[in-house]
């Protein structure tokens, strides 16, 4: 994928695993993903919403990243206050991200499968958590 922005512009399904590897216990996302240009601050907008369901609870969930377009085709992801979380290249169609949280550490794995279909999977691990959530993103028709 020459182009990370180009290619994740859009709308996704998205259809999330939450593995909390500790206690064994599992949570499902399901929801949509848009990526959208927000042309006043050069970059591309990723919300995400929908619902988490964890045991027998649903909870509403949401969160709005910001990817910054570089001239090569890759780009630099922040969380929506600005702060940096981490570059993403999928010019050869995977990238490894790698994130400090406080004494925690995320590393995600981003692949692109089609033009329609791409998968990350985040590994978390440290004192405040153990898990590993697994994506699935599918280009709406």
């Amino acid at each position: 994928m020459p182009d990370a922005a180009a290619y994740l512009d859009g709308r996704w399904d998205v259809e999330r695993t939450v593995h909390d590897l500790r206690t064994g216990t599992e949570g499902h996302f399901r929801g949509t993903a848009e990526f959208r240009p927000d042309d006043a601050a050069g970059v591309l907008l990723h919300h995400e919403e929908g619902q988490l369901t964890w045991g027998d609870t649903v909870y509403p969930a949401s969160r709005t990243l910001r990817l910054r377009p570089r001239p090569d085709g890759t780009a630099a992801v922040d969380f929506a206050d600005g702060r940096p979380f981490h570059d993403l290249d999928l010019r050869t169609g995977r990238w490894t991200a790698v994130h400090p949280c406080a004494e925690d550490r995320y590393e995600g794995c981003f692949t692109a499968v089609t033009a329609d279909e791409w998968h990350l999977r985040w590994r978390v691990g440290g004192p405040a958590k153990d898990q590993l959530l697994c994506s699935v993103y599918r280009r709406q028709g």
